[in-house]
């Protein structure tokens, strides 16, 4: 009977084994679904925001794409508006419209919208949507970050809908003013305001969603370096986070080295543009008003906001890279100080007790075996714990040496932009400025 009952165990425990495991499979299959489940947000999101770059030609992923996106670009963005202005014969209208304020508005605006086009249509072509932001799935952190990614892409959108809405209804009340001064067809006015209208829209969106498409590549890093000053708090392991800061600068370089030409055409594009705008506005000889030039107005408003974007990208993720060295640095102090606490107190133990042992109160090699079986539960010597004790913190300070010397950043051929940067910039431009000032108003004393 006995022999029957264990029989009778030994077939049931592989089914129960099997159950179990059989529950176990369920739940990380339920695991996995919901992980899929979570990606497919994001995998929506970064669709979306291909279509919508492929929509404004940067999806130039063929031959026929990069030819249909270059004809639209030339049609809408140059050929229409330069026919309209040319077509659109006015005499004594120079009060209502300069021609030559507005193809110099053209110019800088085809520029600049051909150089974004050009620029990230390169990159997006050679890496993809995931690779290009840095959201590769195969990086382990897409579940971490699901939230801050799906934040950061909406905010995106609204900083283009933010930026080009206000410029927007500016550009539209100009036309229409404008052509409520000039005594032509209605139906003809009208074509010709939506034509002007249609292309300022498309160019310019072109020029400042590049803008916005780099302010969202750096701004996805800096959820990475908030991450990183938060492991400084629970990791002790000090090869983990040289390898980790070691993939963030590696981040960084590849933004630098892909994002530089960009900056740097953006910003000489911009700089000229303005530049031209100056000169042209004081040396005209009669009267600029919002009717002739407003679009100098909205053409520098939009320019000025692409490289505040820009700029104020790479800075913060600078400023993000370079202070990790400061958080490093608090916590060596912390773990330094805590330390040193511990091991005083543990030098008084270990003092304490040699005085003891010289007393005679601890065993010695006279006494018994019951007594030298007591020497067990003695401490390590003071000699080794202070060894690892030097040796922990002469690691941790080549670490916190190494983040000092390597701040990381954003780099344009060499120069880290940051707030040095900036201000070298903004010194630049007022030279500029400046001169063009010198060269074009004249204050001339009375006569006598």
């Amino acid at each position: 009977m006995a022999e029957r009952e264990r029989t009778i165990i030994s077939i049931q425990d592989p089914l129960l084994e099997e159950v179990q495991s059989g529950q176990r499979v369920n739940v990380t299959v339920d695991d996995d679904d919901d992980d899929e489940h979570h990606e497919t947000y994001l995998d929506k999101s970064l669709r979306r925001l291909d279509f919508m770059l492929s929509i404004l030609g940067f999806h130039q992923t063929s031959i026929l794409s990069f030819g249909l996106s270059w004809t639209a670009f030339v049609v809408v963005g140059i050929v229409i508006p330069v026919v309209t202005l040319e077509l659109w014969s006015c005499s004594n209208c120079e009060e209502y419209q300069i021609k030559d304020f507005e193809f110099d508005v053209l110019a800088s605006q085809a520029s600049l919208g051909a150089v974004s086009l050009l620029c990230m249509s390169y990159d997006l072509r050679k890496y993809g949507i995931r690779k290009f932001l840095f959201v590769d799935r195969f990086s382990g952190h897409v579940t971490r970050f699901m939230d801050e990614y799906l934040c950061r892409i909406r905010n995106a959108y609204r900083q283009l809908v933010f930026w080009l809405l206000p410029c927007f209804i500016l550009k539209t009340l100009r036309e229409f003013i404008w052509l409520s001064y000039v005594n032509k067809e209605w139906w003809r006015s009208l074509g010709i305001a939506l034509a002007l209208i249609f292309s300022w829209v498309y160019v310019n969106v072109i020029s400042l969603a590049a803008c916005v498409l780099f302010h969202l590549v750096c701004n996805l890093q800096v959820i990475y370096f908030e991450d990183y000053g938060k492991l400084l708090e629970r990791e002790s392991n000090l090869f983990v986070l040289m390898e980790e800061h070691i993939r963030l600068r590696n981040y960084l370089s590849k933004i630098s080295h892909r994002f530089r030409i960009y900056v740097v055409l953006v910003f000489l594009v911009v700089t000229a543009s303005q530049f031209v705008t100056l000169m042209q506005t004081f040396s005209y000889e009669g009267k600029v008003t919002f009717i002739n030039g407003g679009d100098f107005v909205i053409n520098s408003i939009i320019q000025v906001v692409g490289t505040t974007l820009c700029l104020h990208a790479a800075t913060k993720i600078s400023h993000r890279a370079q202070g990790i060295a400061s958080v490093a640095s608090k916590w060596h102090a912390l773990v330094t100080c805590s330390s040193e606490g511990i091991q005083s107190r543990r030098s008084f133990s270990a003092g304490s007790m040699g005085s003891a042992n010289n007393s005679g109160l601890l065993p010695t090699a006279g006494n018994s075996e019951s007594d030298l079986e007591s020497l067990e539960n003695m401490t390590i010597p003071a000699n080794v714990r202070l060894a690892s004790f030097v040796s922990s913190y002469h690691m941790r300070q080549s670490f916190v040496l190494y983040l000092q010397t390597n701040p990381g950043g954003i780099t344009i051929f060499g120069l880290t932009v940051d707030r040095v940067l900036i201000s070298t910039i903004f010194f630049i431009e007022l030279s500029l400025v400046l001169f063009v000032l010198g060269q074009t108003i004249v204050f001339s004393g009375p006569s006598s």
